[in-house]
């Protein structure tokens, strides 16, 4: 049955920090890290393994899906920058029958982060006198900007209000197009990640800020994904790790 698995063997397809991280999360909840990716041996496939833990690149994670899925290996995916292919992975999950769960972030602090973010986004909807911006800050080596995180916070204020429509990477918030949410966005030495949300009136201001102080977060919660994840089939986010039940 679904998420009665307790230890498993663990493909890592991207063994860099966050990786390694990964691994450490694995082995202290009683897991087997049996597959290490890196550039030198992209492209290998996920033999005798129950579970795949993408922390790639956006111009490999595409590749990795296909061969965990043709593989029948379940799959999740921590790697940003693809989310433009969201209908094919769609249809590389249902056409193999697989199951790939994904997120812009695996932290369960940013995941109850997002949901903040959603019912404040719900309830400033109709209160057109405050203004909205994003910032976001990451280490100087992430290589997509805006960062995932900054998107789907950026993506379900558009979603959850009416007056917002897309998103627009900017220095400076009053300078956004209409009805864009404004992302500032900064790579700073070897900052974890810290993101803030910040609704601006002319008499006050309200800011949700979620700062991450080492990477252990989102590797314990991709783990924790990736045991949820187990016997389902099918195309889901940590929304559904944090919603169901095992």
């Amino acid at each position: 049955m679904a998420g009665e698995i307790t230890n498993m063997r663990i493909a890592i397809y991207g063994y860099g920090k966050m990786g390694k991280a990964i691994e450490q999360a694995a082995l202290s909840r009683g897991h087997e890290v049996v597959l290490r990716v890196n550039a030198s041996n992209a492209g290998e496939a996920p033999e005798h393994v129950d579970v795949a833990i993408d922390f790639s690149k956006p111009d490999q994670v595409l590749a990795n899906m296909q061969l965990c899925l043709e593989h029948g290996v379940p799959l999740v995916v921590g790697t940003t920058g693809w989310y433009d292919h969201m209908n094919e992975v769609r249809a590389m999950v249902k056409g193999t029958g697989g199951s790939l769960l994904w997120a812009s972030n695996f932290s369960i602090g940013v995941n109850l982060f997002f949901r903040l973010n959603r019912m404040l986004a719900g309830l400033m909807d109709q209160q057109h006198e405050y203004a909205v911006h994003i910032d976001e800050i990451h280490h100087i080596h992430k290589l997509d900007a805006p960062s995932g995180t900054a998107i789907t916070l950026a993506r379900d204020i558009d979603l959850n209000t009416s007056r917002f429509n897309g998103l627009e990477l900017t220095e400076r918030p009053e300078q956004r197009s209409e009805g864009a949410v404004p992302i500032a966005s900064e790579r700073v030495g070897e900052v974890t990640g810290k993101h803030s949300v910040t609704w601006s009136s002319v008499t006050d201001r309200i800011i949700l800020t979620h700062e991450a102080f080492d990477r252990s977060g989102f590797a314990m919660g991709a783990v924790i994904a990736a045991e949820w994840l187990q016997g389902r089939k099918g195309l889901f986010t940590m929304d559904d790790v944090l919603d169901r039940t095992r």
